[in-house]
């Protein structure tokens, strides 16, 4: 029998398919990563927007964890939608139990402009779980949170992701430039180098989902073994084609195409 890399998603749901767990677990699969997920929040939303959400108990949420790492082998894990700081506590505990690269998709607002994550708790997910993460990958705005500084150029990108290291102690950070004008350019610190990963802009508003897609991408590619810095490099190649080949879905932000890089012909292209 082959090995069997394994990959697990630790975040809330979204029943449009676009984002969270079911973006994360489609990736996973396309990738070619076993996918197992910890469910954390049961959220309603599409593409317009965030309609209702239900946080799980976290002694159930410690219950999945348990039932996954108890049983299973967990190459890589990432977390998404973390809602409440008792959630966080309860994964900040379960963490040294596995060994494993850890990515941190630091979600705080979805693509929507919804809120995803309790006021309060912004600051334990910076303080208690960053330090923990292998690689976390915030986009500008969430950068600006955990630094509590304005990044405009891309040069403020390459010193957030130095300063969200070495203030915070996270093992790397990969500082996403999606907002910005221009080639999408994102900057990997990786504890002592700034790497450059840089794509066409895509005209598109389809971008649901782009973040959990992303971080999957690389959680999927290091459940395999493969470096921090090659692995941020298929996965910006595999985010990029996820939304060149995006899908003209639902009313609002559309979702990216997790099918983009199977050779047969895109979903999306007539």
């Amino acid at each position: 029998m082959s090995k069997v890399s394994t990959a697990l998603t630790i975040a809330g749901t979204d029943p449009s398919g676009g984002a969270g767990i079911q973006a994360d677990l489609k990736t996973f699969q396309e990738l070619r990563s076993y996918g197992m997920s910890v469910i954390t929040s049961v959220v309603s939303q599409n593409t317009t927007g965030v309609k209702d959400v239900h946080h799980l108990p976290v002694e159930f949420i410690r219950s999945q964890l348990e039932a996954v790492s108890s049983d299973m082998p967990v190459h890589a894990f990432k977390t998404g939608m973390i809602a409440s700081m008792d959630m966080m506590k309860v994964i900040a505990e379960w963490i040294p139990e596995v060994s494993a690269p850890y990515v941190m998709d630091p979600v705080m607002v979805a693509t929507s402009g919804d809120p995803l994550i309790e006021e309060e708790s912004r600051g334990y997910l910076r303080d208690h779980l960053l330090p923990l993460a292998t690689v976390v990958t915030p986009n500008i705005p969430e950068a600006e949170f955990l630094l509590d500084a304005n990044v405009e150029t891309t040069a403020d990108m390459k010193q957030a992701a130095e300063q969200i290291c070495t203030r915070f102690g996270a093992g790397a950070a990969l500082v996403k430039g999606g907002h910005l004008e221009g080639d999408a350019v994102d900057f990997l610190f990786d504890g002592s180098t700034i790497h450059e990963f840089k794509s066409e802009r895509i005209p598109t508003s389809n971008t649901h989902g782009t973040g959990c897609t992303y971080a999957a991408a690389i959680t999927a590619y290091l459940s395999q073994g493969v470096p921090l810095e090659k692995a941020v490099k298929r996965a910006k190649g595999f985010v990029t084609e996820a939304i060149r080949h995006s899908l003209d879905l639902g009313k609002g932000s559309g979702p990216t195409n997790h099918f983009a890089m199977r050779k047969e012909e895109h979903i999306n292209d007539n």
